[in-house]
């Protein structure tokens, strides 16, 4: 059973997906079939018998099933990866074998249906005319940072008794939502801080707080949002009964030089502000560089249609639940929440991994025709950069990524990047002005 004269045909069932067929000859099941039982028989602990001295009709009674079990794999093991290299087959996931079992006296007959990459010719990809915001800071851009920096900067006081509470204010309150005039606990906090203004908390509380004084109590309908964490109270009406227990203002430090003094590296207000405009001007590049990125990408996927394989796609949308999950549970969620919350956006990560996977197949197969490649001064220049950011000795990251077999992972991402450079190199670009 070396030979792969027993493949009788392979079939195209999409551009993804191909079936083989094959056909063994009863003599080589036969003898697959004498040395399972072999096998068996030497393991076989039957009363009355020697180890490997029961005689092969007590072990058919006994051990048939496994026997069996045991020769259908070694005879799939035998032709099958014979057969994918002879018909030239890379498959990207385990086969799906069907198969009907041994009969005695017949043919053994099994299908191995597997998932191959796409063979993808790129279209469109040169010559692209694309529109490209200009990087312009106003000055307007370097205040309204400078206020973020206030707000950092800035103390609570407790506010006056007479005012209630505002915009901007850190308002502590007792609250507790009641579902057909049931409590419900995931609707109920003492102490609970909220900032006026932040709309961290559920739509249309907030406006509620407005203008409550310290001491005072309000009861008010709401409608709970369809994507609140718990589904037991996702959008349904909830009346809720609320006390203001503190009211804290935000005392911002005024914009002089005495503020400049809360950072070493300045000398002056001037100082500030300029360094403050080359970090808005890099991050507007930044954010323009990716826009530009994602008009390249969804140009490129309305160029050019084409099948991929479902394990890729299966395989993308569990690493992204995985780091949703992970994410959500570093932020405090509790796992089983968390697990809840990632069952329910499964549908919409599965389309994020469905174009996410066609953009790495598309962006590959332009590499491979423009013959892209990463050198190491590529891989060396990116691991400096990654140690740099957290601030880890560059042989300690690369050790990391050595030993946690991201290397790969790293080249792949760089040839994408290396790839999207080329063909926005190759664009015709129209600077245009930012929308006011």
């Amino acid at each position: 059973m070396s030979q792969v004269s027993h493949c009788v045909k392979v079939e195209e069932i999409s551009p993804v997906k191909k079936k083989l067929f094959f056909d063994i000859p009863w003599a080589d099941v036969k003898d697959e079939l004498d040395s399972a039982y072999k096998i068996v028989g030497r393991k076989a602990r039957i009363k009355g018998f020697r180890p490997g001295k029961t005689p092969r009709k007590i072990l058919e009674t006994y051990y048939k099933e496994e026997a069996e079990d045991g020769a259908i794999s070694s005879i799939v093991n035998k032709v099958y990866w014979n057969a994918i290299e002879e018909a030239n087959i890379i498959p990207v996931a385990q086969p799906v074998i069907d198969q009907k079992g041994i009969e005695t006296e017949k043919n053994f007959e099994f299908t191995a249906t597997v998932e191959i990459k796409p063979q993808i010719e790129p279209k469109d990809y040169l010559g692209m005319e694309i529109d490209k915001e200009e990087i312009d800071v106003s000055d307007g851009d370097v205040q309204s940072r400078l206020e973020r920096l206030r707000h950092v900067y800035s103390t609570m006081e407790d506010a006056n008794e007479d005012r209630g509470a505002r915009e901007g204010d850190l308002v502590t309150l007792d609250f507790e939502g009641r579902l057909d005039g049931v409590s419900h606990r995931d609707l109920k906090a003492e102490q609970y801080m909220l900032e006026i203004g932040t709309n961290r908390f559920l739509p249309g509380f907030e406006e509620q707080i407005i203008g409550l004084k310290v001491g005072e109590q309000k009861e008010f309908q709401l409608k709970v949002s369809e994507d609140y964490p718990s589904k037991d109270v996702a959008g349904k009406e909830a009346v809720f009964s609320v006390t203001v227990r503190g009211i804290k203002e935000k005392i911002l430090p005024a914009l002089d030089e005495s503020f400049v003094r809360n950072f070493e590296k300045y000398q002056t207000l001037d100082d500030l502000k300029a360094d403050l405009r080359k970090g808005l001007e890099s991050e507007t590049g930044e954010r323009i560089r990716a826009s530009v990125r994602k008009n390249i990408v969804d140009r490129l996927l309305e160029a050019n249609s084409f099948e991929i394989p479902d394990t890729f796609v299966e395989r993308q949308t569990y690493s992204l639940m995985m780091d949703t999950h992970r994410r959500l549970a570093m932020n405090g969620m509790d796992p089983g929440k968390a697990s809840e919350i990632v069952e329910r956006m499964k549908d919409r990560l599965k389309s994020n991994a469905e174009r996410m996977v066609r953009t790495t197949l598309l962006l590959e197969s332009i590499a491979d025709r423009e013959s892209i490649q990463v050198e190491e001064a590529d891989v060396e220049k990116r691991l400096g950069e990654i140690a740099q950011n957290f601030g880890q000795p560059l042989e300690e990251v690369k050790k990391l990524y050595e030993k946690e077999d991201l290397m790969e992972t790293l080249r792949g991402e760089i040839r994408e990047e290396k790839t999207l450079d080329f063909i926005e190199g190759k664009a015709k670009i129209n600077l245009v002005k930012r929308e006011s």
